[in-house]
C-alpha cells in the first residue's frame, strides 16, 4: 500500500498486476478492499489501481461537503500523479456515479468504461426505498449486527442469503473489524443523493458497457436501462438471478462480460 497527497486528501491505493491502466471505484461504504477477490480476474492483462475514496477507507476524511464531481477530480488528479491515463474505468454503484463524471470532465483521462449496479441520479432514475435500504446505507450510528444484516438484505437476493447462511455472520464480523466512519459515510452518502448527470450522458465519448443484477434490491436495474440509452453506444449486461453485489452472485458470467468487453476496447 501506499498514500499520496492529492489536493487536500491523502489518498490510500494499492497497484497489482501489469498491461493496460485499468482503475476501480468502490461504492458508498465499502473501500478498496471490496475488489480483493476480483482482482485475480484482472491482474494478468491489466495494470489495476485500487484506492480509498476521500470520506473512506485508509484516506483523509475531512469535514465538508463532498459531490461526486469532486471525488471524480480526485481520481483525476490520482490517475495522472500515478501515471494511469489513459486508463480503463470500473466503477460499482457510487463508484459508477464517479465513473461517469470522470468520464465526462475528464474524457483524455478514460479509454473504456464500466458502470456496475450504479445510476445517472436526478429525477429520471428509479428510486427504491424500503426497510433494508434506510438501514443499511444510515447515516444514524447503528450497531455492526444492525447494518450487517441490513447490508446483506440490499446487496444479495433472497435465494442467495438461503443459499449461504454463512454471509450475514461473515458482514457483521467485518463491519464490526471495521466500523464505518459516520461522518464520512454521511458525507459520501449526501454526495450520491445529490448525484445528477442524466442530461450530459450524451457527453460520454467513450467504448462503455453497463452492467447490473436484474434482481438489484439497491439501485433498481431500470436505472442501468436509462444509462445505456443515453450513453451513445454503450453495452448492456443484465445478469440473473443477482442483486447488487452481481459479481458474487453472478462470478463467471461477470468475469466472462467485463474481460470480454475491455480486452476488445
Amino acid at each position: 500500500m501506499g498514500t499520496v497527497r492529492i489536493r487536500d486528501v491523502e489518498l490510500a491505493y494499492e497497484i497489482h498486476g501489469s498491461g493496460e491502466p485499468l482503475v476501480l471505484l468502490h461504492g458508498a461504504q465499502s473501500d478498496r478492499t471490496i475488489f480483493t477477490n476480483v482482482l485475480s480476474d484482472f491482474m494478468r492483462d491489466f495494470r489495476v489501481l485500487i484506492f480509498d475514496q476521500r470520506g473512506s477507507g485508509q484516506s483523509s476524511k475531512p469535514d465538508m461537503e463532498y459531490t461526486i464531481a469532486m471525488i471524480a477530480d480526485d481520481t483525476a488528479a490520482l490517475m495522472v500523479e500515478l501515471g494511469f491515463s489513459p486508463a480503463h474505468v470500473y466503477g460499482v454503484s457510487m463508484g459508477g456515479m464517479i465513473a461517469q463524471e470522470l468520464a465526462i470532465r475528464h474524457e483524455a483521462l478514460v479509454r473504456s468504461l464500466v458502470l456496475g449496479c450504479t445510476t445517472p441520479g436526478g429525477d429520471r432514475a428509479v428510486t427504491m426505498v424500503n426497510e433494508a435500504i434506510g438501514s443499511s446505507h444510515s447515516t444514524e450510528a447503528l450497531s455492526a449486527e444492525e447494518r450487517g444484516g441490513a447490508l446483506a438484505r440490499t446487496a444479495f437476493t433472497k435465494s442467495y442469503i438461503d443459499q449461504h447462511p454463512e454471509l450475514i455472520p461473515a458482514l457483521i464480523k467485518s463491519r464490526r473489524e471495521q466500523p464505518l466512519d459516520e461522518k464520512g459515510f454521511e458525507r459520501r452518502m449526501n454526495a450520491a443523493y445529490a448525484h445528477d448527470t442524466y442530461e450530459r450522458l450524451s457527453d460520454i465519448s467513450c467504448p462503455t458497457l453497463v452492467i447490473t443484477g436484474e434482481n438489484d434490491a439497491l439501485i433498481a436495474a431500470e436505472n442501468s436501462d436509462l444509462l445505456a440509452q443515453k450513453i451513445p453506444h454503450a453495452v448492456l449486461v443484465k445478469l440473473e438471478p443477482a442483486g447488487h453485489a452481481y459479481w458474487v452472485e453472478q462470478p463467471e458470467q461477470t468475469k466472462e462480460a467485463i474481460l470480454r468487453f475491455l480486452l476488445e476496447s
